[in-house]
C-alpha cells in the first residue's frame, strides 16, 4: 500500500496521511459519536450544579436535592466511560495506522537503490523510522480529539456562557484576540526549530550508529577520548535546538497562561458584582465559574498542542521525502513478456543457450560499457568494457584497488545501470529482465561479509528457499563446498550455533567462508565472488576452487581476486587499470605476454624472467 504524497510539503499533511487512516475511520466514527456525549455531559453538569444553589440552596427546595445530584451522578458516568472510549479507540486508531505507515517505510527502503543509501545517513533512516513516526502516531491518537476537545469546549462554553449573562461572557470573550495573537507567534516560531530539532537528532543517531559499528577500530587506535568530543558536540547542538525550542515557549507560554488566569480573575471580580446588585443569581454565578475551566484549559493547552502538532509537520514532511525517493533502478512493465519474446526468438533460431523466463542460462556480454556515478557524471569508473563470457565459464579480474572491478560486477546484478552501452544476459539488456529473476540467480559474494544476528545454519540457508533451508544435509553440503564445515562441526553447538551481530566472534576467513555458502545454498546461475577468499589461507582457497571446479559446469563464476593463484584457471581473465581493460587472456597467454599481468604474477610467486618462460 504505497501512498504518493502531494508535492507541497509544508502543507496537505493531513491529506497525505489520510490513505493510511481509512481502514479505521469507522474506528474514529465511534469515537467522534462518543467524544459528542461526552462533551455533552461536561457542557450540562455545570447547568446541573447551577440548579442545585437556586432551587436547593437558596430557593430552599429540598425535596430535588436526591433527584438532582442522582442526574449529575448518571452524567458523569456517561462522560467518564465515554472519554475512556473514545480515548481507547484512537489510540488503536494511532496505532494502525502508524503501523501501515511503517510498513510503507520499509518496503521503500528496499525498492531503493545504492545511490539512496550512498547518500543518506543510517541515523536519519532510523529516526524516521522511530521518532518521526511516534511523533504522528502522537499526533493521531492524542493531539487529534485535544485540539478538538479544546475547540468545542471553547466555543460550546463562551456560547453557553452568553445564554447564562452575556455581560460576563462578553468580558471573557474580549481575551480571545490575544489568545489568537500569542497562539499565531508561537506556531511561526516553532515550526523551523523543530524541524531543527530533527535533523539534529539524525546526525546524532548518526554518529552513535557509526561509533557503535566501529567500535573495534576506536578502541585498537585508542581513540575514545575523541570519539567522545564529537559525540559531546554532536549532543551539545541536540541540547542547544531543543533549548531554542524551550525558549520560545518561554517567551509566549507565560502569556498564555496569564491570560488563563486573568479570566478567573474577570469572572470573580465582575461575577460577584452583577450577583451582589442583582444582575445574575448566586447559581448562575456557580455554573459560570464551572464552565470557566472549560474557556481557561484551552487557553493553557493552546501552546503545548501547537508544539506538537508542528512536531507531527517536521516529521512527516521527513517520511514524506523517504516514500517520494526515486530508485534509478525500476524494472519495465513488461519486463516478463520482453523476456518471453526474446526465448521464443532464439528458440527459432536455434541458440545454444536460449534464455528462459524464469532460469538465467549464464551468458554474460558487456557491450561497450561505460559507468559513471549518477552523483558525478563527469567522472567515468569504468570505460569501454567489451568482453562476452559464455554460460558455464570463468572469468577472473584483476586490478589495483580502485580500477572499477567490484563496479563492473555490480552492473551484472544490476544495482547499478550502464551509462553508456549494454549489458546483455542471456544475449537480453539486463534492463529488460525482471528484477526479481535477475538478483535470485546472480549472487554477489563480497569481501565485506555481513553475517545476520541467527544461527550458521540460518545463515547459510538464508539464501535458499524454504524448503532447501529446512535440508540440513543441503546446507552441510554447501558449507563442505565453501570449506565451512570443518571449523563449524568444532564448534560446541556446530550449525546451531548463534553468530553474533555482524559475525561478531568470527575470524575474517571464517566470516567469508559462510558467505560463500550462503551464496551457494541459493543455486545461482551466475556466481560472483569480490575477493571472497583473501582472508583465507592458501591451502584452505585451494580446496575451495577444486570443490568448485566440481559443481555443476553450468554455472557461471566471475572471480575478482589480487592472488593470482584464484584466477589463473578461469577461461578469460580481464586486466583492469583506471577503469579499462589493459590485457585480457588466459593465464599462459597473458603470462607469455609479459605485461601488467606478468609484473603482478612475476611479484607475487617471486620467479625469475628466465623460469617463467614456460608458464
Amino acid at each position: 500500500m504505497y501512498v504518493d504524497p502531494t508535492k507541497n510539503q509544508d502543507k496537505g499533511n493531513l491529506r497525505w496521511i489520510l490513505p493510511y487512516c481509512k481502514p479505521d475511520l469507522p474506528r474514529v466514527a465511534g469515537s467522534i459519536v462518543l467524544f459528542c456525549m461526552n462533551n455533552t455531559m461536561a457542557l450540562t453538569i455545570p447547568l446541573i450544579s447551577g440548579l442545585i444553589v437556586d432551587r436547593v440552596i437558596v430557593g430552599g427546595h429540598t425535596d430535588e436535592l436526591m433527584r438532582l445530584c442522582a442526574l449529575m451522578i448518571v452524567f458523569t458516568i456517561i462522560r467518564v466511560s465515554t472519554r475512556y472510549g473514545y480515548q481507547m479507540w484512537m489510540e488503536r486508531f494511532g496505532q494502525n495506522s502508524v503501523y501501515r505507515l511503517v510498513s510503507d517505510e520499509y518496503e521503500k527502503l528496499h525498492e531503493l537503490d545504492f545511490t539512496y543509501f550512498n547518500h543518506t545517513r543510517t541515523g536519519d533512516i532510523m529516526s524516521r523510522m522511530t521518532s518521526d513516526t511516534d511523533a504522528i502516531r502522537h499526533c493521531l491518537s492524542w493531539v487529534s480529539y485535544q485540539i478538538a476537545d479544546c475547540v468545542v469546549m471553547f466555543i460550546g462554553a463562551l456560547c453557553v456562557m452568553f445564554a447564562i449573562d452575556w455581560r460576563l461572557a462578553l468580558a471573557l470573550a474580549c481575551v480571545t484576540p490575544f489568545l489568537f495573537i500569542l497562539t499565531r507567534g508561537l506556531s511561526t516560531h516553532a515550526h523551523p526549530l523543530f524541524y531543527a530539532i530533527r535533523n539534529s537528532l539524525a546526525s546524532l543517531n548518526s554518529m552513535v550508529e557509526e561509533n557503535i559499528e566501529g567500535n573495534r577500530v576506536v578502541k585498537a587506535f585508542v581513540r575514545e577520548p575523541y570519539e567522545t568530543e564529537k559525540f559531546d558536540e554532536h549532543n551539545e547542538d541536540y541540547m542547544q535546538r531543543n533549548m531554542a525550542l524551550a525558549y520560545n515557549s518561554r517567551k509566549y507560554m507565560p502569556w498564555l497562561d496569564g491570560l488563563g488566569f486573568s479570566l478567573q480573575l474577570i469572572t470573580l471580580g465582575l461575577g460577584g458584582f452583577l450577583v451582589i446588585n442583582g444582575y445574575m443569581t448566586l447559581g448562575n454565578l456557580v455554573s459560570f465559574n464551572s464552565f470557566l475551566w472549560m474557556i481557561d484549559g484551552p487557553v493553557r493547552q493552546s501552546g503545548w498542542l501547537i508544539n506538537d502538532w508542528q512536531r507531527f509537520n517536521a516529521s512527516c514532511i521527513k517520511i514524506r521525502k523517504l516514500l517520494t525517493a526515486q530508485s534509478r533502478i525500476t524494472e519495465k512493465p513488461d519486463a516478463h513478456e520482453a523476456v518471453r519474446h526474446a526465448t521464443a526468438i532464439a528458440e527459432q533460431v536455434g541458440a545454444a543457450h536460449p534464455p528462459a523466463p524464469d532460469r538465467i542460462s549464464g551468458d554474460i556480454r558487456f557491450d561497450h560499457v561505460s559507468f559513471a556515478f549518477p552523483d558525478d557524471p563527469a567522472t567515468p569508473i569504468l570505460k569501454d568494457i567489451d568482453f562476452t563470457l559464455p554460460a558455464g565459464g570463468r572469468l577472473g579480474i584483476l586490478g589495483e584497488t580502485g580500477s572499477g572491478k567490484s563496479t563492473l560486477v555490480n552492473l551484472v546484478s544490476r544495482f547499478y545501470d550502464p551509462t553508456v552501452g549494454h549489458v546483455l544476459i542471456d544475449g537480453i539488456d539486463a534492463r529488460d529482465w525482471p528484477l526479481t529473476t535477475l538478483r535470485s540467480q546472480v549472487c554477489i559474494v563480497a569481501q565485506d561479509t555481513f553475517l545476520f544476528s541467527d544461527t550458521i545454519g540460518g545463515n547459510i540457508g538464508f539464501g535458499a528457499g524454504e524448503h532447501a533451508a529446512r535440508d540440513e544435509r543441503y546446507i552441510r553440503r554447501m558449507a563442505e563446498i565453501a570449506g565451512a564445515d570443518g571449523f563449524i562441526r568444532s564448534m560446541p553447538e556446530g550449525y546451531d550455533t548463534v553468530v553474533g551481530e555482524r559475525g561478531v566472534g568470527l575470524s575474517g576467513g571464517q566470516k567469508q567462508r559462510l558467505s560463500l555458502a550462503r551464496a551457494l545454498a541459493d543455486d545461482p546461475s551466475i556466481l560472483i565472488m569480490d575477493d571472497t577468499t583473501s582472508a583465507v589461507d592458501m591451502e584452505t582457497e585451494a580446496q575451495i576452487q577444486r570443490h568448485l571446479r566440481e559443481m555443476d559446469g553450468n554455472k557461471t563464476i566471475i572471480t575478482i581476486a589480487h592472488r593470482i593463484s584464484s584466477i589463473k584457471d578461469c577461461d578469460l581473465i580481464l586486466v583492469l587499470e583506471h577503469g579499462r581493460i589493459v590485457e585480457r587472456g588466459t593465464h599462459a597467454e597473458l603470462v607469455a605476454a609479459h605485461g601488467r599481468y606478468w609484473d603482478i604474477y612475476h611479484k607475487q610467486l617471486g620467479l625469475q624472467s628466465g623460469c617463467s618462460q614456460g608458464y
